[in-house]
């Protein structure tokens, strides 16, 4: 009868250590005397749940704070937005103002002749990259020009030579002979990555600079140059070109310049590109050396044709398409050598040769004078001719 009485749940462990010792006790009053130990106990256990679920709803309430603070209609999330943009907006005004100084407006006047006889004028923008007067710029905007003139950001204007153009890169070196010119920072193009806050600058009137910001969208992109060869390394850009712009910098949020702006898809919204520093450094620097960039020539025009498929399984060539030669010049190292038109190139220098713009990135000027092996299919026969590649006297395909 008594051991009803006893604890029966594990929080009851102790319980009559809690109490006193537990004595049985006879009639009504006894039991009354029992029963009180155990009510106390069971206010107790209710005291303690209710003081444990308002710690949860505590804790509750604690976590739905904390959801608020992130949500972007609170005013902290406002603030920690705010300072993002201002970080973004910052890093875009250090950007400028560091290479905006450096910036220059190229105003050409071009030669007509025929009909339409007489001056053309243009304008373009361009970067002081030495602080001796040396402007890098897009060989599109002084090519074939008779007068150039440049005026600085600060409004000064100079007559300004042109020490060379590369029209198979788009790029260009002027000078100007003035003081106090600020170069800019070259930075590695091939450090960059997609994605990254890039800031396009020109200057296309020649009073103040326009600046446009955005990422890498792309690298090593291929594009056309006005020459027919193709440009590698290209990088895309969604920064907007501004009209003027072209051979102005675009530049890292820390001022430092990893291309210049060359073109931009009109048809297509958001598709601007740029040379790469890189090849820009190189060029500029053959540029001022030799006033142009020297390259091999052999002297063959040519299409892009696929090979028959018997005659790649035949003769187990690693390609499935090459140049097709539809013309030779007279004196030229293709006619010395023996090539012919109608004849399919499909390696050169021990190199496979799928299209011309793979002859044209193995005709460099490290090959002037090299003697090196071309395969050709003539009909079905497959030949090996070794040809000399010159330096071409005038402009030429290949």
């Amino acid at each position: 009868m008594h051991r009803a009485f006893l604890p029966q749940h594990e929080h009851d462990v102790g319980l009559p250590a809690f109490f006193g010792e537990y004595r049985p006790l006879q009639g009504t009053i006894g039991r009354l005397e029992i029963l009180q130990p155990l009510l106390c106990y069971r206010v107790l256990e209710i005291r303690f749940e209710r003081q444990s679920m308002s710690q949860q709803l505590q804790r509750i309430s604690h976590s739905w704070d904390d959801v608020n603070r992130t949500n972007p209609g609170e005013k902290p999330a406002k603030e920690d937005d705010s300072s993002l943009l201002d970080a973004y907006s910052q890093a875009v005004i250090k950007a400028a103002e560091r290479v905006s100084p450096s910036v220059v407006n190229i105003s050409v006047r071009q030669q007509s002749e025929g009909r339409n006889r007489g001056h053309r004028a243009g304008s373009g923008s361009g970067f002081i990259f030495t602080p001796d007067g040396f402007v890098l710029t897009n060989s599109h905007v002084v090519h074939q020009a008779s007068q150039v003139e440049v005026t600085l950001s600060d409004g000064r204007q100079f007559a300004a030579q042109k020490v060379g153009d590369d029209p198979d890169t788009d790029l260009a070196v002027v000078w100007i002979n003035a003081p106090n010119l600020i170069p800019v920072t070259f930075g590695d193009s091939q450090t960059i990555r997609v994605g990254q806050l890039v800031i396009a600058i020109g200057n296309p009137y020649g009073f103040q600079c326009t600046v446009t910001a955005g990422v890498v969208s792309a690298l090593g992109r291929s594009l056309r140059s006005n020459s027919g060869r193709l440009m590698d390394n290209i990088i895309q850009t969604d920064a907007a070109l501004n009209p003027g712009n072209s051979g102005g910098p675009l530049v890292t949020s820390q001022g430092e310049v990893i291309g210049i702006n060359t073109a931009v898809i009109l048809p297509a919204q958001g598709l601007c590109f740029a040379i790469g520093v890189n090849t820009a450094k190189f060029v500029a620097g053959r540029l001022i050396r030799d006033g142009k960039i020297r390259r091999s020539y052999i002297g063959v025009g040519g299409e892009n044709v696929p090979v028959h498929r018997r005659l790649v399984r035949f003769h187990q060539l690693p390609v499935e398409s090459g140049v097709l030669v539809v013309s030779v010049e007279e004196q030229s190292p293709a006619q010395k050598a023996g090539l012919e038109q109608g004849d399919l190139i499909v390696g050169y220098a021990e190199s496979p040769i799928t299209g011309i713009d793979d002859l044209h990135r193995l005709l460099t000027e490290e090959r002037l004078g090299l003697r090196a092996p071309m395969t050709i299919l003539r009909g079905t026969e497959k030949r090996l001719i070794w040809i000399t590649p010159e330096e071409p006297s005038r402009g030429n395909l290949e």
